[in-house]
């Protein structure tokens, strides 16, 4: 059993719901990452989106986009971001880590070559934004031969043809985009999420994870009693973003949100 698998059961098992933060690797400098990772499991998260700095986020709103430029500007690169992955795997074997980015990076390296190299870097997941499940099937084949999980984007508008389609490819769990648009922009409407859940329910077997709009812990307590995971993005960046010249502090206002979202969803 996958590291993510193990933990969605166990969660499951105890009626809890998965706190599922999103970082950008090597904002706003390599030497933040790993230590923010350790403090986000502290503060109760069960799964980390670890992104990786591309120079053309398309699915992602300015504060994510800005995080990127962050990082490239100190040369972070995908490989660099699989070196910080397994450092923190030397002191943390029970969190899953979830690469996020886009396909470009990936294709450089080759898929096999990737593969292997998340495999060494004890990746748990693959959620790769511009790579649909119908085109994703060798990358998908290789990452599951190694115990990685593909995961994929399902959209406001995904039709019950291709939920079953990423639900034959994926593994691990479905990220829900429960906005139309980019990351961190507009406002949920529950309504719609909690309709659409029912659909994506009746039509995988996997967990789903909810994110774009999980901004506070109101919020992220009523997308967890929705879904299996709420997953928060832009509003974590947003203080690193207000914080540059401080990043303990940015640090530290993480931890708090992330914190109160714990609290929230367990409550």
């Amino acid at each position: 059993m996958s590291r993510l698998a193990a933990t969605f059961e166990q969660l499951s098992k105890t009626g809890r719901k998965a706190l599922i933060p999103f970082v950008s690797a090597g904002d706003p400098r390599p030497d933040f990452t790993l230590p923010l990772m350790h403090a986000m499991v502290e503060a109760g998260a069960d799964v980390i989106e670890l992104g990786v700095p591309f120079s053309d986020p398309m699915a992602d709103g300015p504060v994510i986009q800005r995080a990127s430029e962050r990082a490239l500007a100190h040369k972070m690169s995908l490989r660099r971001t699989l070196a910080l992955a397994l450092e923190f795997r030397r002191t943390n074997q029970h969190t899953p880590v979830v690469l996020m980015g886009y396909v470009n990076p990936i294709e450089a390296m080759g898929y096999e070559d990737f593969a292997n190299a998340a495999q060494r870097a004890e990746i748990d997941g693959v959620l790769t934004v511009d790579l649909p499940p119908e085109e994703a099937e060798e990358c998908a084949a290789l990452l599951k031969a190694r115990d990685i999980d593909p995961i994929f984007l399902l959209a406001p508008n995904s039709s019950e043809e291709r939920i079953k389609k990423m639900d034959a490819v994926g593994s691990g769990y479905l990220y829900y985009v429960s906005l139309k648009g980019v990351t961190g922009a507009g406002h949920l409407d529950i309504a719609d999420v909690e309709a659409k859940l029912n659909q994506i329910r009746a039509n995988t077997r996997l967990p789903v994870a909810i994110g774009f709009g999980v901004k506070d812990a109101q919020t992220a307590k009523t997308i967890a009693h929705l879904g299996d995971g709420a997953v928060i993005g832009s509003a974590l960046i947003s203080k690193i973003e207000a914080n540059l010249d401080d990043p303990e502090r940015a640090k530290n206002e993480i931890v708090e949100l992330l914190k109160a979202m714990r609290e929230a969803m367990d409550s």
